[in-house]
């Protein structure tokens, strides 16, 4: 009897001996896997989203508010017969994105030009805002090459510039070159932004850009964010007669930090 007995609390012992060894086996497992899981939660946590990325830099850039006059067309445009000339897009042009904040800094900013006293118009016009190719819109330099150009009054970031010449008939104009500077006389750090000059007549370099059919939409330039705080623009006559003319230019920045 006392032997029995004694074999059952050996069988006692051994289980709880298992049992123990169980509990501390698990506990052991459980503290091991805690670090990892707390791990991949900071690392859930601290790892910016994608999306909202994406959304913060899409944000940061805005299409420019550039409102077009109406179509001024008279008639069927005639074959131009210029080289290099590009080829219409046959769609609207799609939106142009810049900074937040990007307005037109061009707009009734004083304008000096190689003609003083123009054929028609006002030197004032091609920053007045008035953007249409009616009668009193326009101003027309004299023949060759001339240019104008506009003081922005400190030195801007600039982003595009949009230039339109003549957009009532279909006209391409010769030697649009277009330049940002920071000195009133273009000696140093001059940035040429446009250049259709391709046989290098206005002196400025041969140019690789192309000629182009005046529109409604006007010439878009991408000006890449240059320095600058006065916008000069040559143009040498066009297809139709050796005059020049402008109806206005915007320039879109923002003050040079």
């Amino acid at each position: 009897m006392k032997n029995v007995r004694f074999t059952s609390w050996v069988k006692v012992y051994l289980v709880m001996l298992i049992l123990c060894g169980l509990f501390i086996a698990s506990c052991k497992k459980s503290g091991q896997e805690q670090p990892s899981d707390k791990k991949e939660n900071q690392t859930k946590n601290t790892q910016p989203s994608t999306n909202q990325g994406e959304k913060e830099t899409k944000s940061a850039i805005a299409a420019l508010p550039i409102k077009l006059p109406k179509p001024m067309f008279v008639g069927t445009p005639t074959n131009i017969q210029v080289p290099n000339l590009k080829k219409p897009l046959g769609k609207p042009r799609p939106p142009f994105y810049a900074p937040i904040g990007t307005v037109n800094v061009a707009s009734g900013k004083p304008v000096a030009s190689t003609d003083e006293e123009p054929i028609i118009g006002e030197i004032e016009y091609i920053t007045d805002g008035d953007k249409e190719a009616s009668d009193g819109s326009y101003v027309e330099l004299g023949p060759f090459l001339q240019h104008v150009t506009i003081d922005l009054g400190e030195v801007h970031t600039i982003y595009a510039i949009v230039v339109w010449h003549y957009h009532k008939q279909g006209r391409a104009y010769f030697d649009v070159v277009v330049q940002a500077a920071e000195d009133a006389d273009f000696i140093s750090n001059v940035q040429t932004l446009f250049n259709n000059d391709i046989d290098n007549s206005a002196g400025l370099g041969i140019g690789k850009d192309m000629h182009y059919v005046e529109t409604a939409e006007g010439l878009l330039i991408d000006a890449k964010g240059v320095n600058g705080r006065y916008v000069r623009l040559y143009s040498n006559g066009n297809n139709s007669n050796d005059l020049n003319h402008y109806i206005e230019v915007e320039v879109f920045g923002k003050p040079a930090k």
